[in-house]
């Protein structure tokens, strides 16, 4: 059970070991720890404490499908990924509760196309219900920018968009874009997509229209939505022409190309006027031709180091209560603060469903949300 919660929880031997200098004896049999050192145990790997005293590590499962690539060859989920899963769960239930209360309808375009559905006709479909067009994004003076707005824009359509690099405000439990980089949450009600914010802001506007693609399916599901891979799954396939295409139309984007530019010189002008990552630019180019297989992971791997460099230069802190918002989303934050301003949602509640401990944390995010003080 030792050896289950430390693999389970991702954490270093070494570091547990520092802590707990007797683990090895622990995990062998040797000798037991007192209460007290187990409950310290289970608290540092985020394990129930129950668990270590059952004859064998429990079976988990997810409690949504999962379509990633990677997840196949897992032996265990990892509890950061469990914890984001069901905070997530509990946030929507209690968004759709609220819903109900209110008398808000179901949202048509969840569950609306199949997958005999072409992605063109889907990414249409979404860009209608979005107002996401190319024009739009070309007016944002980055391409982060631009994911910002198409975030707002899904948030404005009824979708809580949470996007968070840490399990709940915990930033000792950073998440691991290896491991997932995003989920979809399918709800008439409350639909809801988790980004992984820890993954790049290139992959990350990918993620968001891929995510999308699963509720207008009407699916929840678990992804990797790398712009690089084909899946072995028929439906993260689908996913990824509905994204890209959402992105980066065809017929836009042929009639953007031009013969024998210098592909660097491409990628920057091409960046500008979709506002879209190189990446997802890269994945295009390979899609309709204009680069061979060989060329495409050449400068697909050149590209995604350039980025990673350029993420770890430019990493800092931000602001508390907007990173706040955004790990929560601000449809959700606005109609939690509401209702417990309203006395419908304990402050108990909606503290533990924000991640704050604080009446004068609570109180200031409110204000920022445009509540009275």
């Amino acid at each position: 059970m030792f050896i289950w919660a430390r693999q389970r929880a991702q954490m270093d031997e070494a570091v547990l070991l520092a802590r707990f200098p007797r683990l090895m004896e622990w995990e062998s049999g040797a000798i037991q720890p007192t209460l007290r050192q187990l409950e310290q145990f289970a608290q540092a790997t985020h394990a129930p404490l129950g668990y270590f005293f059952l004859p064998e590590p429990p079976r988990e499962d997810l409690p949504i499908p999962d379509f990633r690539t990677m997840g196949r060859d897992s032996p265990r989920l990892t509890a950061d990924l469990l914890d984001v899963i069901f905070t997530c769960q509990t946030r929507q239930t209690w968004y759709r509760d609220e819903a109900l209360v209110n008398g808000e309808k179901p949202l048509p375009f969840v569950a609306c196309v199949t997958m005999e559905t072409p992605p063109m006709e889907v990414a249409q479909r979404i860009r209608e219900v979005l107002g996401f067009s190319v024009e739009a994004r070309s007016e944002c003076p980055t391409w982060a920018e631009a994911l910002r707005l198409f975030i707002a824009q899904a948030e404005q359509a009824g979708v809580m968009v949470m996007v968070s690099g840490v399990v709940m405000n915990n930033n000792t439990r950073q998440l691991n874009p290896r491991e997932f980089r995003g989920f979809a949450l399918a709800d008439k009600l409350a639909p809801l997509v988790f980004i992984n914010g820890a993954d790049s802001k290139a992959a990350q506007m990918f993620t968001l229209a891929h995510e999308l693609a699963h509720l207008w399916l009407g699916q929840s599901a678990l992804s990797d939505a790398r712009i690089s891979e084909v899946s072995d799954y028929a439906v993260e396939v689908w996913c990824n022409q509905v994204a890209a295409e959402l992105l980066v139309p065809r017929a836009d984007f042929l009639d953007a190309l031009r013969a024998d530019e210098p592909l660097d010189a491409a990628l920057k002008r091409l960046a500008r006027h979709f506002k879209v990552s190189t990446l997802v630019l890269l994945r295009r180019m390979w899609d309709v031709g204009y680069l061979d297989r060989a060329a495409f992971w050449r400068a697909y791997r050149d590209e995604e180091a350039r980025l990673r460099s350029l993420a770890e230069r430019n990493a800092g802190g931000g602001d508390f209560y907007r990173t706040t918002v955004a790990r929560v989303s601000k449809r959700f934050a606005q109609s939690l603060v509401a209702s417990t301003l309203e006395g419908r949602t304990l402050y108990r509640d909606a503290f533990r469903m924000l991640g704050i401990a604080k009446s004068g944390t609570f109180n200031e995010l409110g204000r920022i949300l445009g509540f009275p003080t």
